[in-house]
């Protein structure tokens, strides 16, 4: 018997069904062997020795695996191709104590029969340069998050955490929200006119040159100048100066890479990157397809390669020509990869097989992962057609001096446009001809004002981190994940907004940690690891170099580094209960005002204009929600000791909190209820609750005995199909509560 050990059991059950009875499939279910999760688990002293541990929820796995590698002729290690899968497969390897010359390494980018044979078939030794560069990655994260994470404990707040590609992508992100504080609106005019032919067509044109000189942005910078530009065009005749048109090309974009995968899901889909990278798995791993069984339907989804198999290229090229000819290119486009530092060869992420066409499988994927399949596909299929072909025309329409000019574009053959629309639009312009008469129905001025640059999308911040060279495909989903899970960011109409506590930890490693948040810095440290990769140089110098400088700040820091310094600041305004000075400090979520008198005084009240991460809306709501619970438990006292109970607000909302804290730490749970009858057990109201993860949802207050709950907030209506709750939904609509009913209206305000 033959044991092939995985990572998962999805991936298990697909490659299961490809090998005969002298096979049997397990899963490792991901890592077994892991630094612990109690201490730091590296011994600096020791060239960084790492203490690598079995998880106690992992060892009564690993002792079934390593029973059956004892049975077994021979082990093959089927993990993942990067060098976290070749990391996994070493440890398996020294974990289940498999002799060298009983155990093979065998590895594929995607999960069809034929990969999965031609593995089987050309088996290799593990690659200890790659799980070298795995480790050292692993390792300097560890350094750096156990002795930076409990510094900002100590000198900002409990609770936080550093990391070496996290906190540089926490700097982008702040210095963007700079930028745009800093922005200066700058006001500009553009005159615009309407145009009707002779044949009453009419076209819009923008004045682009007087006398011959372009007409630059800041020309018109007021509203007196578009006046008088206004005035000057009045009473004249517009006829058509010119009218010129050529042909232009658009070529198809490469296959996805991890990276413009994350990127387009989310501009095209509204998936984050951590959704993308778990629907792609599903897709990788394999989806049920009826008969077929588990099917793998996509390649390896983590890959900076943008490289297509001749196989691939083949069976392109026949499908598109069964489309008409002219959609099948006369040679396959072969396309280089050009990310900075691109780790193993791999493929571009593209289906297995092309026949699965998304309509062909729809019936098996759930929407998620139908949607991000299609994209897929898609993409991958249209970067092999020809180039579109767009009819570009301009009309120039002149008076005496003043030139409008108006830009068309028609398609004149879609080419890969067929398959992925990409943004392409048409602008149908009259047919006119040089020397017309045509009717300025409407001349205005506009007036504009130049815009800050945007917050970064989680696509735009993939897109940045990968053109600095700082992590890999494997690291740009659980960055951005971290970050907004540590309370660094905060998602805001699909935007990554910093918190309070991002500018305060931002600065600090800007000043007194540099290389932590330096951007070159850390892209030369992706490259010292890609070079351990391919044996070029050794791993424990490289950590040393970073490490030693590293603690001697770190043990400087902690000495000179003031609390009260870096998270409190002075201000004019004084208590209203003891007339001594107010402070605004920093707390776990966000800014607050503070008496300077405390502990004699624990007057704190909200920041006017902070916003702690939330929008100002929320603020207003939760301001007034606070004064109202205030009225509401005037009266309440501590069962414990006595004092007086305070409302206080955390990062899950308002609650009661015993005057007296620290000395005494009782803390109550305030139910905030929605105002809506439970209508299951018609006894309880229902109200807003939060989930272990901290996300609010919406229950019946008389759990246990009633379990009815909702993710989305109930408008107190009911609906006219089904009888069932209505909540609110998104973009300013509201939908039934049932997911079998599909009835859905615009939020008018009637259920607000």
């Amino acid at each position: 018997m033959n044991l092939v050990i995985v990572e998962s059991p999805a991936k298990a059950k697909t490659i299961s069904k490809f090998l005969g009875r002298g096979f049997k499939v397990e899963s490792s279910f991901g890592h077994i062997r892991d630094l612990p999760k109690s201490t730091m688990g590296v011994d600096p002293d020791k060239d960084f020795a790492p203490d690598y541990v079995i998880p106690k929820d992992k060892s009564k796995h690993v002792a079934a695996l390593k029973k059956l590698a004892r049975k077994a002729d021979t082990v093959y290690l089927a993990t993942d191709e990067d060098r976290e899968g070749e990391a996994i497969s070493w440890h398996l390897a020294v974990a289940l104590d498999i002799p060298a010359d009983r155990y093979k390494r065998i590895s594929f980018h995607e999960i069809t029969k034929e990969a999965i044979m031609h593995a089987v078939e050309h088996p290799r030794a593990l690659d200890f340069h790659r799980v070298d560069a795995q480790q050292a990655r692993r390792i300097l994260d560890r350094l750096v998050g156990y002795e930076l994470s409990p510094l900002l404990w100590k000198k900002v707040a409990r609770g936080l955490s550093a990391g070496r590609v996290q906190s540089v992508a926490v700097r982008l992100i702040v210095e963007r929200e700079r930028e745009i504080e800093a922005h200066k609106p700058q006001e500009y005019w553009t005159i615009e006119a309407s145009l009707e032919t002779k044949d009453k067509e009419t076209f819009q044109a923008k004045l682009q040159a007087i006398a011959g000189k372009p007409v630059e942005k800041f020309d018109i910078a007021n509203e007196a100048r578009a006046k008088e530009l206004l005035a000057a065009l009045d009473g004249k005749e517009w006829k058509i100066a010119q009218v010129s048109s050529k042909k232009t090309s658009r070529k198809p974009s490469p296959p996805f890479t991890t990276s413009t995968l994350q990127q387009e899901a989310n501009r095209k889909l509204g998936f984050s990157a951590k959704q993308t990278m778990m629907f792609a798995q599903q897709l990788y791993e394999g989806v049920e397809l009826g008969g077929e069984g588990s099917v793998g339907l996509i390649t390896y989804m983590r890959t900076d390669s943008v490289n297509l198999a001749e196989k691939f290229l083949t069976e392109a090229q026949s499908y598109l020509a069964s489309m008409g000819s002219e959609y099948a290119a006369a040679a396959p486009r072969r396309y280089t990869t050009k990310t900075k530092g691109a780790q193993e060869a791999h493929e571009a992420v593209r289906p297995t097989d092309i026949a699965r066409t998304p309509e062909h499988i729809r019936a098996h994927l759930a929407p998620e992962q139908l949607k991000l399949y299609d994209l897929i596909w898609r993409r991958a299929l249209a970067s092999q057609m020809p180039d579109a072909v767009l009819n570009q025309v301009i009309i120039d329409t002149a008076t005496d001096e003043h030139n409008f000019r108006a830009s068309g574009s028609t398609i004149a053959f879609d080419g890969f446009l067929k398959l992925y629309p990409d943004g392409a639009t048409e602008t149908f312009l009259p047919a006119v001809k040089e020397g017309d008469a045509v009717n300025p129905k409407e001349v205005k001025p506009l007036q504009h004002f130049t815009e800050p640059k945007a917050r970064y999308s989680e696509a735009s911040l993939v897109k940045a981190l990968e053109e600095l060279g700082i992590g890999r495909p494997s690291t740009y989903a659980p960055t951005i994940s971290t970050v907004i899970e540590r309370g660094y960011v905060l998602k805001e109409e699909k935007r990554l907004k910093p918190t309070d506590m991002a500018f305060v930890v931002n600065d600090l490693l800007v000043a007194h940690f540099p290389s932590i948040v330096d951007y070159q810095f850390t892209a030369k440290m992706e490259e010292e690891f890609d070079d351990i990769a391919q044996g070029a140089r050794p791993w424990v110098p490289v950590i040393k170099a970073f490490y030693d400088p590293f603690k001697k700040t770190l043990t400087e820091k902690e000495q000179t580094l003031s609390k009260k310094e870096i998270t409190t600041e002075e201000t004019k305004e004084v208590c209203e209960k003891c007339g001594k000075p107010m402070l605004i400090k920093l707390g776990r979520f966000g800014k607050f005002l503070a008496c300077s008198g405390y502990p004699d005084c624990k007057n704190t009240k909200p920041l006017p204009g902070a916003t702690n991460g939330r929008s100002k809306e929320e603020n207003e709501r939760t301001a007034k929600l606070v004064e109202e619970l205030k009225e509401k438990y005037k009266g309440e006292v501590c069962e414990k000791c006595g004092s007086p109970m305070a409302v206080k607000v955390g990062r899950f909302g308002p609650f009661l909190s015993c005057s007296d804290y620290p000395t005494c730490k009782t803390i109550k749970n305030i139910e905030q209820s929605t105002g809506v009858r439970c209508p299951l057990c018609g006894k309880g109201d229902i109200v807003v609750r939060r989930s272990k993860r901290g996300k609010p949802f919406f229950a019946c207050n008389q759990y246990p005995e009633c379990k009815n709950a909702y993710w989305s907030r109930p408008t107190g209506e009911t609906c006219p199909e089904c009888k069932a709750l209505l909540v609110y939904a998104a973009k300013d609509t509201v939908r039934c509560s049932s997911k079998e009913c599909k009835y859905k209206k615009p939020n008018d305000g009637s259920a607000s």
